[in-house]
Order: C-alpha cells, then structure tokens, then sequence
C-alpha cells in the first residue's frame, strides 16, 4: 500500500491522514491473520499519500503482527541516507524477531530529490553509490567505504544489526530498464518489477534477461528470486469491482495530469483486467487464475498485491486483503505444490 488519500468532491483537500494510518495498520494486521507472507509500503512526500516514512509505519505493524514480512515498497534509496535506512530497518528486524526486508529504487515521482537537497542530474550516480554503501553495512558489521558523492565511511560501526548475523534481505525494485536488471543480476540481489500497464507479457524479455545475466554472474539459478508488483482488487460483488473503476481512473488521472497522459477510460479498465492486462482486479478465482499465468510466464517467487490505489474506502480494503488471504493465496499455493 501507498497510503492513498481520497480528494472530498466538494474542497479539493485530500482525508485525514492520521485516520488512513489507523486503517493501514489494522489493514496490516488482516494480512498477518489471514496467513499473507508479506506486507510492503510505498514512500512519497505528496499531498495525496499518507506515507513518507514507510520505516515508522512498519515498525508500528510490527508490534501488531506475528508472521508477516514487513519491507518498503520501495524506498527511494537516491535521496536516502543508507546508515540510516539499514539502521531503520535492523530496528524493525529487531522489534518483528527477525521479519524485517528491504525494497530499495530510484522512486518513480521525484520530489524527495529536492526535498533532501539532491540534484537530479546525479540520479543514476546516487542509487548506485548510495546502493553500494547500504549492502557494504549490511554485509560488515564494521564499514570502509569510498564514493563520490557523499563523505567517506571509515572504520565506522554500524548498530543495531539485524538477527540474521547483520543481514537483511534487500530486494531491487525496477520499473523495466535492462540497466537495472544487470545491476540487480549482478550484485545476487532479488529482483521486483514493476508491471502497472500494458500487457505482462511484453516483460518476458526482461525476466529472461535477469535470469540469463544471474548465471553469467555466476550465482546459483536455484537462489533466484523473481516478483512483480501489480495493481490489485479483489471483490467477489462485481458491483464493487465494476465501481472501483472510479476511484481507479480517479488515481490515474490525477498522476497523468502531471506526466501529460490522456484520461483513463473505462475500456483501459476493462482491458487491463483482461487475462493479458496488467490489472489483477476481479473475484478471488480471476485474480488467483491471473496470478498462476504470471508464474507460468516468468517463473515468478513473489507477487506483491498493490491494494489502494484510488483510495477505497477501509471496508473494502478489509475484504480485499480478507480474500486475498482466504480465497486467492490458498488456490496459488496449492496450485504450485504440484
């Protein structure tokens, strides 16, 4: 989740975001009941989203959940400060015994770059560099480090370390480029991708790609992990699913102002819930069956479920994260014992 906030019709002002983190955690919390392996949270500094710190809001969920895996989705590690991100995150492993992960990119919205001093000409430089220093920490319990664009780290110690003698998993999340496909290949790193729009099936040659670098790199096919990240809803009212198009094309529209896109219709709706669409937006058999297909396309590790994009309202995001638990994960587990 991204912690969307809904506009009122008649003020133009987006809802009360401390209400929206109440329902996140309780949210949050559904998902750790109904038996779903992890729970992601997106950073953005905008009007329109309730969270810039993914760090804070998952540590509260940690004290709150049992099971779950608890990670950003993503951060943006460009205009982040690695010592801080892993101490965030070594905190929250701490406080969870251990369900603590990492998802780190270059962030699809840029106003964090200004926002924290950071030029956006160096955007390539600062991921790389920034990435480089956080999987020196997470590797090493004491750092020597050398970049350019950020003072030396010599000798330096950095605590609390996570359970896992220090390490965390971190997870590149990417929208599509083959540069960051070899990046993530080559460091042995999980990979997420981004799939939001279009048809899935036009990423085949990236998934393949990744997988035919990480064992040119030398890594081990059986350590490979694969997930994408999709757009996801699930109701068994059509009613519901056939009305979430509003606040759908609502989220849509309001971003593609700003990127010049045209405005959403209500047939890229229907298309993107097509089995080759990008949307996983139907009852739990649709969005189960859709899911599967991923996985016979890319050979898929991990599916992350983006739930809250246009706001629904709370109720609706209990049933969706309730049957995304009981009826969806349950038919792709079994589905994939075979």
């Amino acid at each position: 989740m991204f912690g969307d906030l809904a506009f009122d019709p008649q003020t133009r002002r987006p809802e009360n975001a401390g209400k929206k983190l109440q329902e996140i955690l309780e949210e949050i919390k559904l998902a750790d009941e109904v038996g779903l392996d992890v729970f992601g949270l997106g950073e953005h500094h905008r009007p329109d989203y309730a969270i810039s710190s993914p760090e804070i809001v998952l540590a509260a969920a940690a004290s709150i959940t049992k099971n779950i895996k608890l990670t950003s989705t993503v951060t943006v590690l460009s205009s982040a400060e690695p010592v801080k991100v892993y101490q965030d995150f070594s905190t929250i492993d701490l406080i969870s015994n251990g369900r603590a992960e990492i998802g780190v990119g270059r962030g699809s919205f840029i106003e964090s770059f200004p926002l924290f001093g950071y030029d956006l000409k160096d955007y390539d430089k600062l991921f790389e560099e920034k990435l480089d220093l956080l999987l020196n920490i997470n590797n090493n319990e004491i750092v020597n480090w050398k970049g350019t664009l950020r003072a030396p780290v010599i000798n330096q110690t950095v605590y609390p370390r996570a359970t896992n003698n220090g390490r965390l998993p971190i997870w590149i999340a990417v929208g599509g480029t083959p540069q960051s496909v070899v990046r993530a290949a080559k460091l042995g790193l999980p990979l997420m991708v981004a799939i939001i729009g279009g048809m899935p099936i036009q990423f085949q040659q990236l998934m393949d790609f990744y997988k035919q670098e990480w064992v040119r790199y030398g890594h081990d096919p059986k350590q490979l992990q694969l997930g994408i990240h999709s757009h996801t809803f699930v109701s068994d009212d059509a009613a519901v699913t056939d009305g979430y198009y509003f606040n759908y094309a609502a989220q849509m529209n309001r971003i593609g102002r700003e990127r010049g896109w045209g405005p959403y219709s209500k047939e890229q709706y229907n298309g993107g819930r097509s089995k080759e669409g990008a949307l996983f937006i139907g009852d739990p058999n649709e969005v189960a069956d859709k899911i599967l297909y991923m996985h016979e396309l890319f050979g898929i590790t991990r599916f992350i479920a983006h739930m809250d994009v246009g706001a629904p309202t709370h109720e609706q995001m209990m049933k969706s994260v309730e049957l995304f638990g009981t009826k969806v994960a349950p038919v792709v587990r079994k589905a994939l014992e075979r």
